[in-house]
C-alpha cells in the first residue's frame, strides 16, 4: 500500500532520530554479567516490580494501530474484542499461574512441557509457540508507520525495522529488550497523553463525538455479533499462554512480584486503552467513512490535529508502542526456535543459547513473509489466535497444576487433534465464503471445533490417569 507521507518538521525528525538513537544506545550499552543461560534469556532472574511493569506493559501493547482499526469499525465496543478478554484473563493468569511459573525456576513454557510430558509434547509446543509469538502483526505496524513517516515502501520499512530491533538484542539479550522496554514505557503514555487534549481544544468534547459518530459506536455492544465477541473471547485466552508473560515471571527476582506486577499493569492497560479508544473515536469521528484502510487512523489524526513537536512526540509514541512488541517478540520467537526446538531435536543441552542468535534469522524472516501475505493486524492476530490457542491451552494450563496432569500420549494427542481441526475448519471457511463471509465448519468459529476436540481427548486421558507414568517414561 502506498500512503502520503505524514507533514512534519525538521524539529519532529530529530525528535523521531532521538528515539531510534536512544533505542540503540540504550540496547547497546546494556552488559550481561555473564555468559551463561540465565543471564541472556531470563537476566539473571533479577527484575524488580517496577522493571517487571514497565517490561511487561509496554511489551504486551503493540497492536495499537489495531485498536485503531477496531475501534473505528466497533467504537467502544471494539473494547469488548481488543480489551476486556485479555484483562479476564490476564486476571486469571495473575492469581493461578504466575506465582507458580516463577517457582518452578525455569526458562520457557517448552522447558514446562519436557519436564511434565516429555520431549514430543515440548517440541510440538515451541513449534506452536514459534508461531504463537511471530512478531508479524507489529512489524507490518511498524511497516505502515514507517511509511508513513518517510515515505519508504513497506517492503523497505519492515527491513529496517527488524534491523533496529535485532542488532541489540544478539549482544545484550534479555536484558537489552527489558531496559528498551522501560525507556519505550514512558514514550508510549507520553505520546498518547499528547493527542487527546488536543482533540478536545480543536475538535470538542463529548458533544463533538455524540454528533458526528453513528450510535452504535457509542454503545454497547454495538455491532458486535455474539458469536464474533465468543470468538475474540477466547482468543484472550491468549494471555494464558503467552510466551512474554512466561519469560517475565521466569526472570522476576522473588515469588512475589509476578501476581502484584501483573495486576498493577492491568491498572497501566487499562489507563492506556483509554487513551487509545478516545484517539480511535475522534479519528472516526473526524474522517468518518474517508479512509479505506482504518489502520491508518491514528497517524492521519495526529497529522491532522497536532502542531510541530507535539507531532513528533506522537509518532515517537506510537512507534515506541509498536516497537517494544517487536523486538521482545522477536527474542522470545528466536528463543523459542533455537533452544526448544532446535536444541531438543538435536538433543543437545539446553542450557545454552548458541541456536537463539540464529533463530533471530528465522523468525524476523517468517515474520517479514507473514506480514507482507497477511497486510491486517487484526487478521494476523484472529489467523494465528484462533489455530494455535487452543492447542496449547490444555497442555500449557495443565502442566503447572499436578491434578491435572494426563499420560503424555493424550496431551499430544490433544494438541495434534485441536490444531487440525482448527486448521481444517479455517481452511474450509475460506474456502467456502458467502458474500466475502467465511462459512466454517458447523458453523463455528474455528477455534471451537480444535478447542472441543482437544478438550475430549484430555478427559479421555484423565479418566485413565492412573496409568500416568513419570517423564522419563514418555
Amino acid at each position: 500500500m502506498k500512503l502520503p507521507t505524514i507533514t512534519l518538521t525538521l524539529n519532529d525528525y530529530l525528535i523521531i532520530a532521538g528515539y531510534f538513537v536512544a533505542v540503540l544506545i540504550i540496547g547497546f550499552k546494556t552488559k550481561k554479567s555473564d555468559n551463561t543461560v540465565k543471564d541472556y534469556l531470563v537476566a539473571g532472574r533479577t527484575l524488580t516490580l517496577p522493571a517487571f511493569v514497565a517490561t511487561l506493559v509496554s511489551s504486551f501493547y503493540g497492536g495499537v494501530l489495531g485498536i485503531g482499526e477496531f475501534t473505528f469499525n466497533y467504537g467502544i465496543s471494539g473494547w469488548l474484542l481488543y480489551a476486556f478478554p485479555f484483562y479476564f484473563f490476564i486476571a486469571v493468569f495473575a492469581f493461578f499461574l504466575a506465582d507458580k511459573i516463577r517457582r518452578s525456576h525455569l526458562f520457557t513454557i517448552p522447558d514446562k512441557l519436557f519436564e511434565v510430558y516429555g520431549k514430543k509434547v515440548s517440541v510440538f509446543g515451541g513449534i506452536l509457540i514459534f508461531f504463537l509469538s511471530t512478531p508479524a502483526p507489529y512489524l507490518f505496524m511498524m511497516g505502515v508507520l514507517l511509511q508513513w513517516i518517510f515515505g519508504f515502501k513497506l517492503i523497505y520499512s519492515m527491513l529496517i525495522a527488524l534491523v533496529v530491533s535485532v542488532v541489540y538484542l544478539v549482544k545484550g539479550g534479555f536484558k537489552s529488550d527489558v531496559r528498551v522496554n522501560i525507556f519505550e514505557f514512558f514514550l508510549m503514555f507520553i505520546g498518547f497523553g499528547i493527542i487527546i487534549p488536543f482533540c478536545i481544544n480543536k475538535l470538542g468534547g463529548i458533544a463533538f463525538l455524540e454528533a458526528r459518530l453513528p450510535h452504535e459506536h457509542l454503545s454497547f455492544p454495538g455491532g458486535i455479533k455474539l458469536g464474533y465477541f465468543f470468538a475474540w473471547f477466547f482468543i484472550g485466552s491468549w494471555a494464558l499462554v503467552d510466551p512474554v508473560f512466561y519469560q517475565r515471571c521466569y526472570a522476576a527476582k522473588n515469588k512475589k512480584i509476578p501476581k502484584t506486577g501483573i495486576l498493577i499493569s492491568l491498572i497501566f492497560w487499562f489507563i492506556f486503552d483509554l487513551l487509545t479508544t478516545t484517539a480511535g473515536l475522534y479519528s472516526k469521528a473526524y474522517f468518518l467513512d474517508n479512509i479505506k484502510e482504518p489502520i491508518h487512523t491514528l497517524p492521519m489524526l495526529a497529522d491532522t490535529i497536532l502542531p510541530p513537536i507535539a507531532k513528533g512526540l506522537f509518532v515517537v509514541g506510537l512507534l515506541a508502542t509498536i516497537m517494544s512488541s517487536l523486538h521482545s517478540y522477536i527474542f522470545v520467537s528466536s528463543t523459542t526456535f533455537g533452544r526448544d526446538i532446535v536444541s531438543r531435536l538435536k538433543n543437545e543441552e539446553t542450557e545454552n543459547y548458541k541456536y537463539s542468535k540464529s533463530g533471530m534469522i528465522i523468525s524476523s524472516a517468517f515474520a517479514f513473509f507473514m506480514a507482507l501475505f497477511v497486510p491486517s493486524v487484526v487478521d494476523i492476530w484472529y489467523v494465528v489466535g484462533t489455530m494455535i490457542i487452543p492447542a496449547l491451552l490444555i497442555s500449557v494450563v495443565s502442566s503447572y497444576f499436578e491434578k491435572l496432569h494426563v499420560h503424555s500420549k493424550y496431551i499430544f494427542a490433544a494438541m495434534i487433534g485441536s490444531f487440525s481441526i482448527s486448521l481444517i475448519s479455517f481452511i474450509l471457511g475460506e474456502i467456502n465464503k458467502v458474500k466475502g463471509q467465511a462459512v466454517y465448519l458447523f458453523s463455528l468459529e474455528p477455534m471451537y471445533p480444535g478447542l472441543i476436540v482437544g478438550l475430549i481427548i484430555y478427559f479421555i486421558g484423565y479418566r485413565n490417569r492412573k496409568y500416568l507414568k513419570s517423564a522419563d517414561d514418555y
